[in-house]
Protein backbone atom coordinates (compact mmCIF):
# COMPACT_ATOMS: atom_id res chain seq x y z
CA UNK A 1 0.00 0.00 0.00
CA UNK A 2 1.32 2.95 -0.64
CA UNK A 3 2.72 5.61 1.89
CA UNK A 4 0.07 8.55 2.14
CA UNK A 5 2.14 12.29 1.48
CA UNK A 6 1.83 15.15 3.58
CA UNK A 7 2.03 18.44 2.20
CA UNK A 8 4.43 21.20 3.21
CA UNK A 9 4.69 23.56 0.98
CA UNK A 10 8.10 25.05 0.41
CA UNK A 11 8.44 29.11 -0.71
CA UNK A 12 11.64 28.23 -2.40
CA UNK A 13 10.07 27.20 -5.80
CA UNK A 14 9.56 28.66 -9.36
CA UNK A 15 8.65 27.79 -12.69
CA UNK A 16 10.65 25.30 -14.74
CA UNK A 17 12.65 27.46 -17.17
CA UNK A 18 12.40 27.53 -20.94
CA UNK A 19 9.08 25.40 -20.02
CA UNK A 20 11.45 22.84 -19.59
CA UNK A 21 10.10 19.01 -18.65
CA UNK A 22 11.43 17.11 -15.87
CA UNK A 23 13.60 13.92 -17.34
CA UNK A 24 15.61 13.41 -14.51
CA UNK A 25 15.33 12.71 -10.51
CA UNK A 26 18.17 13.41 -8.57
CA UNK A 27 18.70 11.56 -5.35
CA UNK A 28 20.05 13.38 -1.91
CA UNK A 29 20.42 12.63 1.85
CA UNK A 30 19.85 15.50 4.36
CA UNK A 31 23.25 15.02 6.29
CA UNK A 32 21.09 17.22 8.96
CA UNK A 33 20.55 15.35 12.61
CA UNK A 34 16.78 14.82 12.12
CA UNK A 35 13.83 14.83 9.57
CA UNK A 36 12.35 17.97 11.17
CA UNK A 37 15.32 20.16 11.41
CA UNK A 38 15.72 19.44 7.38
CA UNK A 39 11.96 19.93 6.80
CA UNK A 40 12.69 23.19 8.58
CA UNK A 41 15.55 24.54 6.36
CA UNK A 42 14.01 23.10 3.17
CA UNK A 43 11.11 25.39 4.31
CA UNK A 44 13.19 28.72 5.26
CA UNK A 45 12.93 31.16 2.53
CA UNK A 46 16.70 32.55 3.72
CA UNK A 47 18.22 29.24 2.87
CA UNK A 48 17.38 29.43 -0.78
CA UNK A 49 16.97 25.61 -0.68
CA UNK A 50 14.45 23.19 -1.49
CA UNK A 51 13.17 19.59 -3.11
CA UNK A 52 9.95 18.02 -4.51
CA UNK A 53 10.39 15.86 -1.54
CA UNK A 54 11.55 14.81 1.64
CA UNK A 55 11.32 11.08 3.08
CA UNK A 56 12.13 10.57 6.74
CA UNK A 57 14.10 7.59 8.23
CA UNK A 58 10.13 6.07 8.77
CA UNK A 59 9.16 6.22 5.73
CA UNK A 60 7.22 9.33 5.37
CA UNK A 61 6.84 11.02 2.45
CA UNK A 62 6.47 14.89 2.79
CA UNK A 63 5.78 16.93 -0.62
CA UNK A 64 7.03 20.71 -0.77
CA UNK A 65 7.11 21.60 -4.17
CA UNK A 66 4.56 20.64 -7.01
CA UNK A 67 6.84 18.01 -9.45
CA UNK A 68 5.89 20.74 -12.08
CA UNK A 69 7.59 23.39 -10.32
CA UNK A 70 11.41 23.85 -9.87
CA UNK A 71 12.90 23.48 -7.02
CA UNK A 72 16.38 24.35 -5.28
CA UNK A 73 17.64 20.89 -4.80
CA UNK A 74 20.80 20.77 -7.49
CA UNK A 75 22.88 23.75 -7.34
CA UNK A 76 25.89 24.44 -9.47
CA UNK A 77 26.94 21.14 -11.91
CA UNK A 78 25.87 19.43 -15.03
CA UNK A 79 24.99 16.20 -16.06
CA UNK A 80 25.62 15.45 -20.14
CA UNK A 81 24.61 18.57 -21.73
CA UNK A 82 22.30 19.63 -18.88
CA UNK A 83 23.72 21.91 -16.81
CA UNK A 84 20.38 23.85 -15.12
CA UNK A 85 20.00 20.41 -13.59
CA UNK A 86 16.87 22.32 -11.46
CA UNK A 87 14.86 22.93 -14.30
CA UNK A 88 15.27 19.46 -15.51
CA UNK A 89 14.95 16.94 -12.43
CA UNK A 90 12.72 16.45 -10.14
CA UNK A 91 14.56 16.31 -6.81
CA UNK A 92 14.03 13.37 -3.98
CA UNK A 93 15.81 14.24 -0.07
CA UNK A 94 16.47 11.35 2.15
CA UNK A 95 16.66 12.10 5.80
CA UNK A 96 19.88 10.91 6.57
CA UNK A 97 22.80 12.11 8.61
CA UNK A 98 24.99 10.63 6.24
CA UNK A 99 26.86 8.26 8.46
CA UNK A 100 24.13 5.35 8.65
CA UNK A 101 22.47 3.18 6.47
CA UNK A 102 19.13 4.17 4.92
CA UNK A 103 16.00 2.25 7.25
CA UNK A 104 14.21 -0.41 5.03
CA UNK A 105 10.92 1.68 5.29
CA UNK A 106 12.60 5.00 3.63
CA UNK A 107 13.90 2.53 0.75
CA UNK A 108 10.31 0.85 0.26
CA UNK A 109 8.49 4.61 0.56
CA UNK A 110 11.82 5.75 -2.19
CA UNK A 111 10.76 2.98 -4.90
CA UNK A 112 7.25 3.49 -4.35
CA UNK A 113 7.52 7.31 -5.04
CA UNK A 114 9.38 6.89 -7.84
CA UNK A 115 7.65 4.73 -9.32
CA UNK A 116 5.02 6.81 -9.69
CA UNK A 117 7.09 9.68 -10.88
CA UNK A 118 9.05 7.88 -13.68
CA UNK A 119 5.51 6.97 -14.71
CA UNK A 120 3.95 10.43 -15.11
CA UNK A 121 6.97 11.90 -16.25
CA UNK A 122 8.75 8.96 -18.38
CA UNK A 123 12.02 9.14 -17.17
CA UNK A 124 14.16 6.56 -18.10
CA UNK A 125 16.30 4.33 -15.40
CA UNK A 126 19.07 5.65 -16.20
CA UNK A 127 18.28 9.49 -15.89
CA UNK A 128 18.22 8.95 -11.96
CA UNK A 129 21.45 10.22 -10.71
CA UNK A 130 22.71 11.37 -7.23
CA UNK A 131 23.49 14.77 -6.23
CA UNK A 132 27.76 13.62 -6.10
CA UNK A 133 27.28 12.64 -10.23
CA UNK A 134 26.21 15.68 -11.00
CA UNK A 135 28.35 18.14 -8.69
CA UNK A 136 31.51 15.75 -7.94
CA UNK A 137 33.66 18.46 -6.70
CA UNK A 138 31.13 19.43 -3.94
CA UNK A 139 28.76 16.52 -3.14
CA UNK A 140 29.05 13.29 -2.16
CA UNK A 141 25.34 12.59 -1.51
CA UNK A 142 23.40 9.90 -1.48
CA UNK A 143 26.62 8.46 -0.14
CA UNK A 144 28.69 5.22 -0.25
CA UNK A 145 25.60 3.41 2.20
CA UNK A 146 22.80 4.08 -0.34
CA UNK A 147 22.27 0.77 -2.48
CA UNK A 148 21.82 1.57 -5.87
CA UNK A 149 22.28 -1.94 -6.86
CA UNK A 150 18.66 -2.75 -4.99
CA UNK A 151 16.90 0.25 -7.31
CA UNK A 152 18.29 -1.11 -10.29
CA UNK A 153 17.24 -4.31 -9.25
CA UNK A 154 13.70 -2.67 -9.02
CA UNK A 155 14.36 -0.82 -12.60
CA UNK A 156 14.89 2.06 -11.11
CA UNK A 157 17.91 2.88 -11.98
CA UNK A 158 20.86 1.00 -13.17
CA UNK A 159 23.81 -1.07 -12.74
CA UNK A 160 27.09 -2.00 -14.75
CA UNK A 161 28.15 -5.41 -15.91
CA UNK A 162 31.21 -6.81 -15.53
CA UNK A 163 32.88 -8.35 -18.93
CA UNK A 164 33.47 -5.63 -20.98
CA UNK A 165 36.82 -4.94 -22.22
CA UNK A 166 37.98 -1.81 -20.08
CA UNK A 167 38.41 1.68 -21.98
CA UNK A 168 39.63 5.14 -21.81
CA UNK A 169 37.58 5.91 -18.30
CA UNK A 170 37.42 9.59 -18.74
CA UNK A 171 35.83 9.42 -22.13
CA UNK A 172 33.50 6.41 -21.50
CA UNK A 173 32.62 8.81 -17.85
CA UNK A 174 31.95 11.64 -20.04
CA UNK A 175 30.04 9.42 -22.81
CA UNK A 176 27.86 8.36 -19.71
CA UNK A 177 26.90 11.88 -18.45
CA UNK A 178 29.96 12.64 -16.18
CA UNK A 179 31.34 16.21 -17.48
CA UNK A 180 34.84 17.08 -16.59
CA UNK A 181 36.38 20.37 -17.23
CA UNK A 182 39.58 22.31 -15.68
CA UNK A 183 38.84 21.66 -12.37
CA UNK A 184 36.41 17.96 -12.46
CA UNK A 185 39.27 15.99 -13.85
CA UNK A 186 39.64 11.98 -13.98
CA UNK A 187 40.18 11.85 -9.76
CA UNK A 188 36.71 13.83 -8.94
CA UNK A 189 34.70 11.42 -11.42
CA UNK A 190 36.57 8.43 -10.26
CA UNK A 191 35.79 9.29 -6.81
CA UNK A 192 32.02 9.94 -7.92
CA UNK A 193 31.61 7.19 -9.70
CA UNK A 194 32.93 4.70 -6.66
CA UNK A 195 30.53 5.81 -4.30
CA UNK A 196 27.83 4.48 -6.66
CA UNK A 197 29.01 2.06 -8.02
CA UNK A 198 32.19 0.72 -6.41
CA UNK A 199 31.41 2.16 -2.81
CA UNK A 200 33.98 0.20 -1.04
CA UNK A 201 36.72 0.49 -3.58
CA UNK A 202 39.68 2.11 -2.73
CA UNK A 203 43.42 2.90 -4.52
CA UNK A 204 43.95 4.54 -7.60
CA UNK A 205 42.12 3.45 -11.38
CA UNK A 206 41.95 0.02 -11.91
CA UNK A 207 41.15 -1.95 -15.25
CA UNK A 208 37.71 -2.88 -13.14
CA UNK A 209 36.97 0.81 -13.05
CA UNK A 210 37.65 1.25 -16.73
CA UNK A 211 35.50 -1.65 -17.72
CA UNK A 212 32.21 -1.00 -15.65
CA UNK A 213 32.15 2.60 -16.83
CA UNK A 214 32.95 1.39 -20.67
CA UNK A 215 30.19 -1.00 -20.02
CA UNK A 216 27.68 2.30 -18.55
CA UNK A 217 28.77 4.24 -21.42
CA UNK A 218 27.86 1.84 -24.45
CA UNK A 219 24.90 0.49 -22.65
CA UNK A 220 23.34 4.10 -21.42
CA UNK A 221 24.97 6.93 -23.38
CA UNK A 222 23.65 9.88 -22.20
CA UNK A 223 23.14 11.48 -25.44
CA UNK A 224 21.00 8.28 -26.48
CA UNK A 225 18.08 10.10 -27.22
CA UNK A 226 19.99 12.48 -29.55
CA UNK A 227 20.90 8.85 -31.30
CA UNK A 228 16.65 7.69 -31.08
CA UNK A 229 14.87 10.92 -32.39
Amino acid sequence: MPVPVIEKPSPNQGPRRNDARPDMIVLHYTAMESAEAALQRLCDPQAEVSAHYLICETGQVVALVPEAQRAWHAGAGAWGDVSDVNSRSIGIELANTSCHPFPEPQIVALADLMRGIVQRWTIRPERVIGHSDMAPLRKTDPGRRFDWRRLALEGLSIWPEAGRAPGVFLHDAQAFGYVSSNDVDEAAILEAFRQRFRPWAKGPLSEEDCALMADLAARFPVDRHLQTA
